[in-house]
């Protein structure tokens, strides 16, 4: 499996991304918002797309749909309940469903509600695995519930699904925001060394060669993995007086997602 991140360099810092099976050229386009960024990628490395997947179906990760497909013949995949949301839906997806790509390349489908109530993520089999995970989960962040989503359901997404992957799965998100992100996780955890020395590494990144996170990393420096640090629930016990003494990791979540939103 080859992967190509590309960056789009638009105001909301969106990341597209291309799978490649290195047997046949044959391609899967990610989220191709920015369809000529992604048509000349594939051009350069000789390949060939013949799918497009949407992990959910707001506009920024839709938009290059009517492009792409006209440009190269794909084939639309999405959530199996997006197909009203997303015009012309060739293949609805559902969880344990495997998206091929050539020869070689395996991506099984995550059902992650929380974002959309129609997010799907892809995890890959592979030797060391890639989750593409759209606006579900980002480097050092959780996707927001504002526009036909849900918090509750996104908890469980990360407690049910995210958290029991491997650890050494890689990270591939929607978007780049993580030095925002984990400046949220120092503001609820000061002391967390881990993220305090990553901001300082990642700082003005090159995003055209993005750094690549873990999710053992992730659980590090992410908060919304750190629902047990008795930092965070000290913190959130002064943002929330009335948080319980030992609150559950969902009570947490829901809280950190709060506090997020205004952040």
């Amino acid at each position: 499996m080859i992967v190509e991140q590309i960056w789009t360099a638009n105001a909301y810092r969106n990341f597209n991304y291309l799978i490649a099976c290195p047997e046949s050229g044959e391609a899967l386009a990610i989220d191709p918002l920015d369809h000529k960024k992604c048509l000349a990628a594939a051009k350069r490395h000789g390949w060939e797309i013949t799918q497009v997947l949407n992990t959910h179906e707001h506009g920024d990760h839709i938009g290059g749909n009517k492009a792409m497909v006209a440009a190269t013949g794909a084939k639309i995949l999405a959530h199996k309940n997006a197909k009203d949301r997303i015009p012309d839906v060739a293949r609805g997806l559902g969880a344990g469903d495997v998206v091929k790509v050539g020869k070689t390349v395996e991506l099984e489908v995550l059902d992650t509600p929380g974002h959309t109530m129609c997010h799907v993520c892809l995890l890959s089999h592979t030797d060391q695995p890639g989750l593409f995970c759209g606006d579900t989960l980002f480097n050092a962040g959780a996707g927001n519930c504002h526009n036909g989503g849900h918090p509750n359901e996104l908890y469980h997404t990360f407690a049910e699904q995210l958290f029991k992957l491997p650890e050494t799965t890689q990270v591939y998100p929607g978007h780049d925001y993580i030095a925002n992100n984990l400046r949220f996780t120092l503001d609820r955890e000061p002391d967390n060394a881990e993220a305090s020395s990553l901001l300082a590494k990642i700082d003005n990144q090159d995003t055209d060669h993005a750094m690549i996170t873990t999710l053992a990393e992730e659980k590090k420096v992410n908060t919304f993995f750190r629902l047990q640090s008795p930092t965070v629930i000290a913190r959130l016990r002064e943002a929330f007086p009335d948080l319980p003494e030992q609150p559950s990791p969902k009570e947490v979540f829901l809280k950190l997602r709060e506090l997020r939103n205004s952040w």
